[in-house]
């Protein structure tokens, strides 16, 4: 593949509060699936803070993952997938918090407005 074709560049995941106010973030590379990178950022993110629920988007419907943030004491809100082959495991009242995600995708402009903090290419 030629170098335009590769998926080069950066994966930026930050952890916000119930407020929109970043918590903790990390950036890696592109190329590993988000699922992946949730527990280092969840590590690197709450040291003294005990979080209790974690609201995420479709892309993180797998029940390994459901297990393990369980195990970690860690409520996991995500919409299943319309594809889904098992027992739905998401209780349809939790799902009441996901529309509140915006303040995630608020946070990704604030932090977007300070210009050193953009993708540069060139």
């Amino acid at each position: 593949m030629g170098k335009t074709k590769r998926s080069k560049g950066s994966k930026w995941m930050v952890v916000v509060d119930g407020e929109g106010i970043p918590l903790g973030g990390i950036i890696t590379s592109a190329s590993p699936a988000e699922v992946k990178l949730l527990h280092p950022l969840l590590d690197v993110t709450y040291k003294n803070t005990k979080i209790l629920r974690l609201v995420y988007d479709k892309a993180a419907d797998s029940d390994p993952l459901r297990d393990s943030l369980l195990s970690r004491g860690i409520d996991f809100i995500c919409p299943h997938r319309r594809n889904r082959k098992k027992v739905a495991r998401q209780d349809g009242r939790k799902l009441r918090r996901y529309p509140r995600r915006w303040k995630v995708e608020r946070t990704f402009a604030w932090l977007g407005n300070y210009r050193r903090l953009v993708v540069r290419w060139g």
